[in-house]
């Protein structure tokens, strides 16, 4: 992420993102791509209620499908489509995950804004609309900087982390193989390429500082004792869900 490279306490190493010199380009969605990747998640989604649809897109068109509770899912999924119209730049040894595409859930009681709405940058639309603004963020980043995004990254809200809203503590995402999708689910093979799914867990400072520090795995074990279901009580957001670290 960025040519600046530094190494946290448990050895992973530490990008930090250089100025943006790629100019603006602008980019359509691909309609087969799209449909390929609605049908492959169709049987424990269903059908998105509505789509949170870009009108200027940069590099890539980033779309935000917004699936609505069902039964035996009880919360939204929120699901990106256009970030695996480009490769990202992963090392060699990772050639079969240049594609990517994001996902979050969120509670059933989340204030879903009506169909259409723009996304305002501040104020009482923040609130609501910072999980649909990172998955945003984060699809275009590895085009943005020529870098990419896998399973046990982590991206902080600024350097340091800063809330992401109002109301909420958690302020950084981790990259996770999805916990609420069957392992079949993970991955869409497409003539040419694999398209690999990838959830968004929000997480707090002090969390996100164990994992630099001591490893994902230590992480991991603390977030599985979240609720009975373990690690897919990690995947839902809670803007109110206490550290896992205590006190830090």
């Amino acid at each position: 992420m960025g040519e600046a490279q530094e190494t946290s306490g448990s050895g992973a190493p530490i990008y930090r993102h250089r100025e943006r010199t790629r100019p603006f380009r602008p980019a359509e969605g691909d309609p087969d791509a799209i449909e390929a990747l609605l049908d492959h998640v169709a049987a424990p989604l269903g059908a998105p209620a509505f789509v949170f649809h870009e009108v200027a897109s940069d590099l890539v068109h980033i779309d935000v499908h917004a699936f609505p509770p069902r039964e035996g899912r009880d919360w939204w999924t929120l699901l990106t489509t256009g970030m695996s119209d480009l490769p990202m730049n992963t090392p060699g040894e990772l050639a079969s995950q240049r594609f990517a595409e994001l996902m979050l859930c969120l509670p059933p009681t989340w204030p879903m804004p009506a169909p259409g709405a723009l996304l305002a940058s501040d104020g009482d639309d923040e609130r609501w609309a910072w999980p649909i603004r990172w998955l945003k963020l984060l699809a275009r980043l590895p085009h943005e900087y020529s870098t990419w995004l896998g399973p046990g990254h982590t991206v902080p809200n600024g350097d340091p982390p800063a809330p992401f809203a109002e109301g909420t503590d958690l302020c950084c995402m981790l990259v996770m193989a999805p916990a609420t999708l069957e392992p079949e689910l993970w991955t869409l093979r497409r003539p040419g390429n694999q398209v690999h799914i990838y959830a968004l867990w929000p997480l707090h400072r002090a969390e996100m500082e164990l994992k630099l520090e001591r490893g994902l795995e230590a992480l991991l074990d603390r977030l599985e004792a979240l609720a009975p279901d373990g690690l897919a009580a990690a995947e839902r957001i809670d803007p109110g869900r206490p550290s896992v670290c205590g006190g830090g």
